[in-house]
């Protein structure tokens, strides 16, 4: 077995947790590795604040014949994970009274304030209850175009003299497909509009926003937009495309960015544009079991972060993706799934992202975990999230 420890704070027994199970987690990693079915796995744990387990297994390429491990300080794409950090940021602007979640998007983006998008809230968007379109849309609905593809089409054919671009209203071009509340619908766009929000109230990108308000009071050095060359130096290798981005990047050699593609960095990346580490990652989760604080750092108010992590959906079903699910447990850009599944506590909530990678926050237990298992092909594997999820929770004493 490749594995690197990582820094830990305490021991498992100084919090309560029984370490033979740091073993079996190892275990279940490298059979997922021998199985081919994630490339490696980084882990970062903790139980009252304090990091107890933290650790990387597997190799850092995708290429065989390359040797180097993973490590701890890796960095990974979030993916979604981005999107809890979003939501944070919105409950910031909340309780400065900028904003408040009942409120139409329309009041602040324009293209919003006509049918059938005038009730669309920013509620909605952060509950994937809005009723645009979900991801992947294109494949159950014969012809859909997906918001990402028209976005693409409009600045494939726009011309500065045009005017300011208007990639919103080319999106919502396609529709909605449900009315706000009828199902729960996973859609990242919803979280980019949120970001287009953000842009829009404070008058900085989103972006801007959550590094200065979020990331940097955090502590959160190694999460990042857009990699520095040093931290483009420790991400993961994935493919040869992204091998070659990361190299040149980690050289100093920033990429030649056609006109079309200049424009793609108007659009707010606050639904899935974060990279990270798992002890980063951490510092977040624990600010939430914090109820708004890190140590001596606030983020936010104890009341935001309850409304944030209480179930706030009851009765509305989720057919997404072929689910059938009569009544999705959600809280607001959180997702608080339970069930025969798994073994955390009642009132636990987390977030996944894509590719694969997982954040969960345990409020009876104060446990927090945050693992990365890079799939190998573009399948989604739930012995690399569920099931890790219950060898993580097996071993609270």
């Amino acid at each position: 077995m490749l594995y690197t420890p990582g820094i830990t704070d305490c021991s498992p027994a100084e919090v309560n947790y029984d370490a033979t199970r740091i073993g079996v987690l190892h275990t279940h990693f490298q059979q997922l590795i021998d199985d081919k079915k994630i490339q490696a796995a980084s882990y970062c744990i903790s139980r009252y604040g304090k990091t107890f387990m933290h650790g990387a297994i597997g190799p850092l390429s995708y290429r065989e014949e390359r040797t180097e491990p993973l490590l701890p300080t890796t960095v990974h794409r979030i993916a979604s994970i981005t999107k809890a950090i979003t939501s944070v940021a919105i409950a910031k602007l909340v309780e400065d009274g900028v904003l408040r979640l009942d409120l139409p998007v329309g009041t602040f983006l324009k293209p919003f304030n006509v049918e059938p998008f005038a009730k669309i809230d920013i509620y909605s968007l952060l509950t994937h209850t809005s009723g645009l379109f979900p991801d992947c849309a294109g494949s159950m609905i014969p012809y859909h175009k997906s918001y990402w593809q028209l976005i693409g089409e409009y600045f494939d054919s726009y011309r500065p003299e045009d005017g300011e671009p208007d990639w919103i209203t080319a999106a919502l071009s396609c529709g909605v497909n449900k009315k706000v509340g009828e199902e729960w619908q996973y859609c990242s766009f919803g979280f980019c509009i949120l970001g287009e929000i953000i842009k829009k109230v404070t008058g900085v990108t989103a972006e801007q926003y959550i590094e200065e308000n979020i990331l940097k009071p955090l502590g959160m050095r190694d999460t990042m937009w857009e990699p520095t060359p040093e931290l483009a130096g420790r991400f993961i290798i994935r493919n040869e495309m992204r091998e070659k981005q990361l190299n040149e990047l980690a050289q100093g050699i920033q990429p030649e960015v056609s006109a079309a593609d200049k424009l793609w960095e108007t659009v707010s990346s606050t639904g899935g544009g974060l990279s990270s580490t798992p002890a980063d990652l951490i510092r977040f989760a624990n600010m939430l079991l914090g109820m708004g604080r890190l140590g001596e750092t606030r983020i936010l108010g104890r009341k935001a972060v309850e409304k944030l992590t209480t179930r706030t959906l009851y009765g509305v079903p989720d057919y997404c993706w072929g689910n059938d699910v009569k009544d999705r447990s959600y809280g607001i850009g959180l997702d608080m799934r339970k069930g025969p599944a798994f073994f955390y506590s009642e009132g636990s909530y987390f977030h996944e992202g894509a590719g694969a990678c997982c954040m969960v926050m345990d409020p009876a237990e104060q446990l927090a975990a945050v693992w990365f298992v890079p799939f190998k092909d573009d399948n989604w594997y739930a012995e690399a999230l569920f099931n890790v999820t219950n060898i993580i929770w097996s071993g609270v004493i």
